[in-house]
């Protein structure tokens, strides 16, 4: 059996290419890549003669199976992208998934990676976050993904193109709201920027600026305490009483409503119970 390597490589500087990464392509007997194309300049520069083929988006089911095969004769295979981490919002997972089934190893060349760089200099919240990758072109898909966004509490990472940078961003003010956005665009190249505003803002800069490049945009998730204070607005013209009533009427004693009328309202439970004396 041979090994699937998963090997990272520049997403704008040559220089982030690692020693791991030329050694490991210098000696496979093959490279897979999204775009030879676009691969062979990055393998002439650093000199690697290895046999190129290709593997993309449109023949990722069959080829797929071809390159399993060679993996399976001995041939050890490295999957390359067009840039960064292969198996990142491209099709490398198909592969994987393949090699998995058949028993080949898989091992990962790490190296660069668009959404974490950007992430990591953004400003925002890093503990926890959701990558998007570039949203859906369906606009059924679409919506129902920005729709779960709203109201996620996780930093999100979305990519996007320049020409439909604009409109992404009315998307999501409209269904986010004007949160903390950190525009980050054309990362590691001579134009790199790191812009930190509001999704508003943004939009307006944008309407009035073309955009040129490649952006990320890391988008502050919604906190604990403005959900909290969206569920207890909701609340505010319901009488207090009638709201103890109600959970009463669904079969709660009063000691049980008192305490989720509480939570409801994200207040005290001491103050609702001084309501419930009048019941």
């Amino acid at each position: 059996m041979g090994i699937l390597y998963m090997v990272a490589t520049p997403i704008g500087n040559l220089e982030d290419m690692t020693y791991r990464a030329v050694r490991t392509l210098k000696e496979v007997d093959l490279i897979a890549a999204e775009d030879t194309r676009n691969s062979i300049k990055l393998l002439n520069h650093f000199e690697i003669k290895t046999p190129l083929t290709s593997y993309h988006e449109h023949n990722k089911y069959e080829k797929a199976e071809e390159l399993v095969a060679r993996l399976e004769t001995g041939n050890d295979i490295a999957l390359i992208t067009d840039a960064g981490t292969p198996g990142i919002s491209d099709p490398g997972e198909e592969l994987v998934r393949k090699c998995y089934e058949a028993g080949i190893t898989v091992v990962p060349i790490p190296g660069a990676c668009a959404a974490v760089n950007g992430l990591i200099a953004s400003g925002q919240p890093t503990r926890r976050f959701s990558f998007e990758a570039f949203l859906p072109a369906d606009k059924k898909e679409r919506r129902a993904v920005l729709d779960e966004l709203a109201g996620e509490t996780r930093t999100i990472i979305i990519y996007e193109a320049p020409h439909r940078l604009v409109k992404t961003l009315t998307e999501l003010k409209g269904t986010l709201g004007d949160r903390e956005l950190t525009v980050c665009k054309e990362l590691t190249k001579k134009h790199e920027t790191f812009f930190r505003t509001t999704i508003a803002e943004a939009e307006v800069y944008f309407r009035l600026n073309e955009p040129r490049g490649e952006y990320i945009l890391v988008i502050k998730g919604r906190t604990h305490e403005e959900i909290a204070k969206e569920k207890a607005a909701r609340w505010d013209d319901v009488d207090i009483i009638e709201h103890i009533k109600m959970y009463m009427s669904e079969g709660m004693d009063k000691k049980e409503a008192v305490k989720q009328v509480a939570v409801d309202r994200g207040v005290p439970k001491r103050d609702i119970y001084e309501f419930s004396k009048n019941i």
